[in-house]
């Protein structure tokens, strides 16, 4: 099975308070049924208060990051699943309950994991 990477950036995310607790309860009810269904890998929010470093081939470690890779935010989630289609069909319901789109990519597939 390949995994995807099922994601949204924070400026997606532009809900009132109420509104934002309602896609917490949501989208945790989603997270539990992926658990349940088994295709669940792993999940998060990406940590804002912590900003991104840059680690060398020397391991010499220095502020920043990637220019193309300098917004990276908002939540995450990778799941194991049979087909593309069933990545849209799981993307379609993070979707609902987080109340904005989802982005959809797949990873390579490696036959040894």
């Amino acid at each position: 099975m390949t995994k995807y990477l099922i994601s949204f950036p924070s400026a997606a995310m532009v809900l009132s308070d109420d509104d934002l607790q309602a896609a917490s309860v949501a989208s945790r009810a989603v997270v539990q049924e992926a658990k349940d269904a088994g295709v669940w890998v792993f999940g998060g929010g990406i940590d804002e208060s912590i900003p991104p470093v840059m680690v060398d081939g020397d391991g010499t470690v220095r502020k920043g990051t990637y220019p193309q890779t300098a917004q990276l935010d908002g939540g995450y989630c990778v799941l194991e699943l049979p087909s593309y289609d069933s990545a849209l069909e799981w993307a379609a319901k993070l979707a609902v309950a987080c109340r904005c789109a989802q982005e959809v990519r797949a990873f390579h597939y490696d036959p040894a994991s």
